[in-house]
This record gives C-alpha cells, sequence and structure tokens, in this order.
C-alpha cells in the first residue's frame, strides 16, 4: 500500500520509490540526492500509476539531457500502424519520451496502446483531443469538457501533459497590441486563444487549475506548463508576450508544487544564438529550477528541409546552459507529417545535441564512450567503432557501400593509404610506411 501520492510526495516524505531507486541506478547517482532534487521540483520522474510497463526517467539539468519524440496522426496522414512502427523505431533508437499529438480519428484505443506497451514515457496533449473526443467544434466545448480529457488521459496512464495554462484574456490584447510577426505559433495555444476569442471567457486550464491539480495529483501526471507565446520566428524571441507568459507559468509552479505535483516548463521555439543562454537563465530564475523542456531552439527561420540540424544546433547550447529535455525536430518540421525515415533523422539530430550537452556539463560518465570511440579509431577497430555510434546502422552502410579497393581493415576511401592513422601506428612501432 503506497502511502504516498505522487513522486514529489514520496520525496518530501523520505521515502524512495522503486522509480527513484531506478532512476538514480542510471544516472550514476546517490538516491537520496535524486530524492533531494524530485523533492525541490528541480527533476521529476514522469511515472503516471496507470503506466504499468513504464520503465522510468528523470528529466532535471542536473541530469542526462533526455528527448522527446513528437508522433500521432492528422486528417491526411492516419495510419496508425505506421505511428507505431515510428513508435518502435523511437523507443529502439534510445528515445526516453513519445507525445502523442494525434489531431484526427479515435485516440484513445492508441494511446491506451501506448501506455500499454510502450516503456518511455509517454504525454500527450489534451487540448488537442478535446475536439476530436466529443466531436463538437471548438466554440461548443465547455471549460468542463476540457477538465474531463484531462481527466481521460490521466486514466489512461499519459505519464505528462502539455497544457497551456499562461495565457489569459489579457494574451488577446497583448498580441493584438504588440503586433507579433508569427502571432501564436503553438497549435494548442491558437485553439485556447480562439475559444477565448469566440466564447468570452477565461482560459480554462488556468481558470480551473486547482481542479486539474486535483486530477494529477491523484494518477501521478506531470504537468508540462505549455509555452503557448513561445516565438515561432527570430523577430518574436524573447518578447513581452514570452516572457509574461513565463512570468504566469513561473506562479503556476509554485501553485502545482503546493499540492505535491510534478512540473515541467516548456520553452522556445525560434530564438537567435546568442539569446538562448540567457533565456534558459531567465526561465531557471523565474521557475525555480523547475525543469526546462525546448522545443529546439531553432536558430535561423529559413531551414525548411533541414530543420533538425537548425534544432540540434539550439538544442546543444541550450541544454548547456540548463535545459532538461529536448523536443526533438524532423526535418519535415514546418512542411509535413513525418515519414520513418524523418522520424530517424530527427532522433538522431537531438540525441547529438543531448550528448554533447552532456559532455559540456561535465555529467558523470558521459564522455566515456567518447573515449572507447577514440581507442577504436586509434587501433582502426571498425567494430568497435560502430559499436561506439549513435548510428551504427548508418555509419556501417556508408562504409560498406564506398570501401577502400585495398586493406579494407586498415584504411577508409577518404584517404587510403594516405590515412594519418596508420602511418603513425606504423612509425610508431618502428614498421616501414609504404604508400604507393
Amino acid at each position: 500500500m503506497m502511502n504516498y501520492t505522487t513522486q514529489m510526495d514520496a520525496a518530501r516524505k523520505g521515502i524512495l520509490t522503486p522509480q527513484m531507486e531506478t532512476v538514480a541506478k542510471k544516472e550514476n547517482m546517490p538516491v537520496d540526492k535524486l530524492r533531494g532534487l524530485v523533492a525541490e521540483g528541480k527533476a521529476v520522474i514522469c511515472a503516471n500509476k496507470n503506466h504499468k510497463c513504464l520503465d522510468p526517467e528523470g528529466i532535471g539539468s542536473m541530469l542526462r539531457t533526455k528527448i522527446n519524440v513528437n508522433l500521432g496522426v492528422s486528417r491526411d496522414c492516419k495510419d496508425y500502424d505506421i505511428e507505431m512502427q515510428k513508435v518502435m523505431k523511437a523507443v529502439d533508437m534510445g528515445a526516453e519520451a513519445i507525445m502523442d499529438l494525434s489531431s484526427h480519428g479515435n485516440t484513445q484505443p492508441f494511446r491506451q496502446r501506448l501506455t500499454s506497451e510502450c516503456p518511455v514515457m509517454i504525454g500527450t496533449v489534451p487540448v488537442y483531443d478535446s475536439v476530436i473526443h466529443y466531436q463538437r467544434d471548438l466554440s461548443t466545448l465547455t471549460a468542463k469538457d476540457f477538465i474531463d480529457v484531462i481527466r481521460l488521459h490521466a486514466e489512461d496512464g499519459v505519464d505528462f501533459v502539455t497544457l497551456h495554462c499562461g495565457i489569459t484574456r489579457k494574451t488577446i490584447d497583448q498580441i493584438r497590441t504588440h503586433k507579433r510577426k508569427t502571432n501564436i505559433v503553438s497549435r494548442g495555444g491558437s485553439l485556447v486563444f480562439a475559444w477565448m476569442s469566440m466564447t468570452g471567457e477565461e482560459n480554462p486550464f488556468y481558470e480551473y487549475y486547482d481542479e486539474i491539480l486535483d486530477i494529477c495529483e491523484k494518477y501521478d501526471v506531470t504537468i508540462s506548463l505549455g509555452d503557448a507565446c513561445r516565438p515561432g520566428c527570430l523577430a518574436d524571441a524573447t518578447d513581452v508576450c514570452q516572457i509574461e507568459e513565463l512570468v504566469r507559468l513561473g506562479e503556476l509552479t509554485k501553485r502545482a508544487w503546493d499540492h505535491n505535483v510534478q512540473v515541467m516548463v516548456e520553452g522556445p521555439g525560434h530564438v537567435p544564438l546568442d539569446q538562448i543562454a540567457a533565456n534558459m537563465k531567465i526561465q531557471q530564475t523565474i521557475c525555480m529550477g523547475a525543469p526546462f523542456y525546448v522545443l529546439g531552439p531553432l536558430v535561423t527561420d529559413i531551414a525548411m528541409g533541414h530543420d533538425h540540424i537548425t534544432a540540434a544546433i539550439g538544442g546543444a547550447v541550450a541544454a548547456m546552459n540548463g535545459a532538461a529535455f529536448l523536443c526533438y525536430v524532423t526535418p519535415a518540421e514546418h512542411l509535413a507529417l513525418p515519414d520513418v525515415d524523418d522520424v530517424r533523422e530527427g532522433i538522431i539530430a537531438s540525441k547529438i545535441a543531448a550528448h554533447s550537452a552532456d559532455i559540456a556539463k561535465g555529467i558523470q560518465g558521459a564522455r566515456d564512450i567518447d573515449d572507447r570511440m577514440s581507442d577504436a579509431r586509434r587501433n582502426l577497430d571498425w567494430d568497435e567503432q560502430f559499436r561506439c555510434a549513435l548510428d551504427p546502422e548508418k555509419a556501417k552502410a556508408i562504409r560498406d557501400s564506398r570501401s577502400p579497393e585495398e586493406d579494407h581493415s586498415d584504411t577508409c576511401s577518404m584517404c587510403g593509404k594516405f590515412c594519418a592513422v596508420r602511418s603513425m601506428n606504423k612509425a610508431l612501432s618502428g614498421e616501414y610506411i609504404d604508400i604507393l
């Protein structure tokens, strides 16, 4: 019998949960230190009581940087079997979380399948599902309808929910007054904005926040406070709309902690490279160290078809400066629903960013794999190099497709016998160095 409600509640009571034990082992961290971080809200363990197959992970700036993969069907791409292929590919490639952003069809069976079969954290955005679940237009939905969908997702075993609680009716005036270049680009944020505009009512996720906290405490659902006013272009970065919403998210973080509800705070989308570190510092200060979950950030607006690279650049800098959770971006960003290959490319780019940041932050053991790779390169041990690679399949395919005609075991087709490693190994061992 559990005598705690959430991981945060347990941590504050001095209870070490099985999830804490597992995460501490993964992080090479004393479990009491992890418990302290969870108690303070500086780390979260997203673990819904109904997600029975979960292999838990921790999210926090002092832990390894984690990545999330967005999936889900749309009206134009609605094959759930293909989505499950993407899910399994993401899990196999080491993603720590899957967010189901489905915006069409009967979403509950897919969501329940995720929480019954998928061992990684599952997240959703209930406001998307509200229109689909009720099959009614946005303006006809009530505040109660939105809250009931959050409850449904919690019952289904979802580990974290993105809720756009930070925009209010005041935001409507701000958006109209400040003339942003791209207005609101958050899909959930735009739906809440539209609902408020059409009904004249306050944001239900803000107005009924205490009721939402009761639901999240009951099932131990982590709230990911959505950034409805995240910048959708470099021109809108770090403006008054973004910062004022962040201030409100800081207040909502404190209210959640008072209910023992775990919180992450979502961060900016498009941000110039020189503003990223400052954005991370502002969030850490205003939100009291709650884990920061960032989309990218994207450091330029013109990389359509290559935004996984744009996001990896921004993500590495963000995580190095305190972001704890990176939402992957694929080559299809701004263009289409990603296919399986797009998902693969997005995951690899995001994992590169996360790993690079962990090395820069000095996370214990983060560089060990890099040192193993260096030894393998010095020894010209190709099999070990592939084992150390983030994407062994692609690395091996490239080498095999363009292998050298001679001395395949020693060199690659870039340098052949001009290989610096080969020459140095022979020179240092006193061997004759044949080039021609």
